[in-house]
């Protein structure tokens, strides 16, 4: 079982670094999960997150049913540490689909955004210490969206699916 990613209430109602990127959107999905350890470890295993960089965290038991070059690493790499604003990242959507990094404090949010077609996209990650550990808190936002209902059922479980993954696979890693 990968867990739940459900958002905490206070977390949907919360202004987070990014939102400006895209004002008006048509759909909003926050999830969020907890880390055992401090912000500043898990910080270095989200900036090097990506297509082409550290891959997408998977748990070991999902990893083992894809190919080998598919697999996520299982180590902070010092060469993806030093990601930057207007960093550009491949991104799993597409061939010609990337994120751009619009913000980033470290060992607290990372902010990417995206346009796919005539949809602006924004996807933050924030981290939160709490007592020992760290609450992540990720929010993608997307406008206009052509099927709004479609985008949010479908689209809605794919995002829980996978960020069920990333944090089944994360808190393996650290």
């Amino acid at each position: 079982m990968l867990g739940s990613v459900a958002p905490r209430p206070g977390e949907v109602a919360a202004a987070l670094p990014g939102d400006e990127l895209v004002p008006d959107p048509d759909v909003v999905m926050d999830r969020g999960f907890d880390l055992a350890v401090p912000p500043a470890v898990a910080w270095p295993w989200l900036v090097q997150l990506g297509k082409g960089r550290a891959g997408w965290y998977l748990p070991r038991r999902v990893e083992r049913l894809l190919p080998r070059a598919r697999r996520a690493t299982r180590t902070v790499e010092a060469r993806w540490q030093s990601l930057a604003v207007g960093d550009v990242i491949p991104d799993y959507g597409g061939p010609e689909a990337t994120f751009e990094v619009a913000d980033l404090e470290p060992g607290a949010h990372l902010v990417h955004r995206s346009e796919r077609g005539r949809t602006q996209v924004s996807w933050a990650i924030v981290l939160r210490p709490q007592d020992a550990g760290t609450r992540v808190h990720l929010r993608l936002r997307l406008g206009p969206v052509r099927h709004v209902r479609l985008a949010r059922s479908v689209g809605g479980l794919f995002d829980a699916l996978t960020l069920a993954g990333l944090a089944a696979g994360l808190r393996e890693r650290v």
